[in-house]
């Protein structure tokens, strides 16, 4: 997530925005503080985490929290749903969950005479999949059309998901007893990867102290509701991206697949939402514009998960984060023109 290019070519002073634009509005940078520090006071020092979690709310992205049992993916995910006023279902994955355990089933209503369709639990405004990689490839394919399209096709009808509409989901690592990988077409419906890892000693200790006796969840209150977002939301939407930072976030994703250790680059979705979560960090720091230094930063969490290594580089424990870093040290930084 930190990721920055090693060095800057040919850049001029960064642009400023357009006239008469304010970029995002206080209820914004208000609202988007509260849900960071609220999630905080559960989640011990792991900030990026937390902001990146935010961020792809605000992309319309979905999430996905990789580690080892234990380290708070799923206290993560909950948190989040907690500090918003909205609907918020759970699925726990298991190798024999069925497909329609998730979108839901059509059952023959007698009094009717007629088929009623029962919506599953994805139907929320955030679905918390935990431990994802414990079903079956089947049942996982099943949120293939509803994290793209956000709709659900049950016996060739097909019913709308709310907006807003965020899978967070959480996996062990594949050497994990009983993982399935998620297939190349699962892992790029999601556009940020976070590894949670272990907290410093520090703030390992304070969570022993606070969480030994109290769950931390119960003192997480709501501090946004469903409108707040979706015009956060629309905020995002509204930043402003230049040419030059999207030819440079080209860039990016072609080198990834002419990369000699590679097997399967960045796809073109995968670029997408690369801007898009740009544009989300830009908007949280306030900006109504996207740096080419928010491309950068967000280039680990939004491409690296989708990356496919060769045998020899898999054998020489090279690694899909490496290989982004290597690409943007050599990616010629965005020129950018002044706006007036």
């Amino acid at each position: 997530m930190d990721a920055r290019p090693a060095a800057v070519t040919d850049q001029e002073p960064q642009p400023a925005p357009p006239t008469g634009a304010t970029g995002p509005d206080d209820a914004f940078h208000d609202i988007s503080t509260r849900i960071l520090e609220a999630v905080e006071t559960v989640i011990d020092g792991k900030p990026d985490a937390a902001r990146l979690a935010l961020t792809v709310l605000l992309a319309q992205g979905h999430l996905l929290l990789e580690d080892v049992p234990g380290v708070g993916k799923t206290m993560l995910a909950k948190t989040l749903a907690r500090t918003i006023d909205c609907t918020v279902n759970r699925i726990q994955f298991t190798p024999d969950l069925l497909p329609s355990d998730v979108t839901g089933v059509s059952i023959f209503d007698q009094d009717s005479r007629r088929f009623e369709f029962r919506p599953g639990p994805v139907f929320a405004n955030i679905v918390i999949g935990d431990e994802i990689n414990r079903a079956s490839a089947k049942t996982q394919s099943a949120l293939l059309e509803c994290m793209e399209e956000h709709q659900v096709t049950v016996d060739g009808r097909t019913h709308v998901l709310g907006d807003p509409f965020m899978v967070v989901a959480t996996q062990n690592p594949i050497e994990m007893e009983g993982t399935y990988p998620l297939p190349e077409a699962q892992r790029d419906r999601f556009m940020a990867r976070i590894s949670m890892g272990y907290p410093d000693a520090r703030a390992e200790a304070d969570m022993l102290e606070s969480h030994q006796s109290v769950n931390p969840l119960e003192g997480i209150r709501a501090v946004a509701g469903v409108p707040d977002v979706i015009d956060m939301m629309r905020q995002v939407r509204s930043v402003h991206v230049s040419e030059s930072v999207k030819h440079y976030t080209v860039a990016i994703g072609r080198a990834t697949r002419e990369h000699p250790r590679l097997r399967l680059g960045a796809s073109p979705r995968s670029l997408l939402q690369l801007l898009r979560a740009a544009k989300a960090s830009a908007a949280l720091e306030g900006r109504d514009f996207v740096l080419p230094d928010d491309i950068a930063a967000m280039s680990d969490a939004v491409l690296a998960h989708r990356l496919l290594l060769d045998r020899k580089a898999t054998s020489a424990g090279d690694t899909a984060s490496a290989i982004v870093a290597e690409v943007l040290s050599r990616v010629p930084v965005a020129r950018q023109t002044q706006r007036r």
